[in-house]
């Protein structure tokens, strides 16, 4: 349109550069509203729009799995509140120790603690991964305290000795053995 509105100098000198323009400019608003026109020759026209079937999927996966959840979820704690309801306090019998799961007060709670690993397990691995952190850790201070030693003292060669590859050794010591029987003890 810019270019259009800039040509206007030139019509003085082209007559035909505004019959142009304004036919360009039909064409471009033209292609703004697309529609399809029905045969027949009746004025029904149908209106061509973007797919909004992306977002018609989405909102129906949405609903499905949202009602396939939610619905039986709703009736299990809506069956367990009236007709189960809380527990309530009893004495213990002689010699019974109560489970964990047996301390919670809602059915709910209490099945989803009879599921899961109880307290006193999950306690317990915990101490054993602090045990085994600890371990390490003292492993890494005794290596540090030898290295320390040993850069000290200058002493031993166990971290700054570089091994020899035995193949090497072994070859050299048989090209030294045939030079000698070649040559002799000269």
């Amino acid at each position: 349109m810019t270019i259009f509105s800039s040509l206007r100098g030139f019509s003085q000198i082209n007559p035909l550069i505004p019959l142009l323009a304004a036919q360009f400019s039909r064409k471009i608003t033209q292609n703004v509203i697309q529609k399809r026109l029905m045969s027949g020759g009746h004025d029904r026209t149908m209106f061509i729009t973007p797919s909004r079937f992306q977002w018609h999927k989405f909102k129906d996966l949405l609903h499905f799995y949202v009602m396939l959840g939610l619905i039986p979820i709703l009736g299990i704690v809506f069956y367990t509140n009236v007709f189960i309801g809380p527990a309530t306090l009893t004495e213990i019998p002689e010699g019974y120790e109560p489970k964990h799961w047996e301390y919670y007060r809602h059915p709910i709670t209490r099945f989803l603690a009879r599921v899961s690993t109880p307290p006193q397990q999950e306690y317990e691995k915990y101490l054993h991964h602090i045990y085994e952190e600890n371990e390490k850790r003292q492993v890494r201070a005794v290596e540090a305290k030898v290295k320390e030693l040993m850069r000290e003292r200058s002493d031993y060669q166990a971290y700054y000795y570089r091994n020899v590859i035995a193949k090497y050794t072994r070859v050299a010591k048989k090209t030294s053995k045939d030079l000698e029987e070649v040559y002799g003890n000269n």
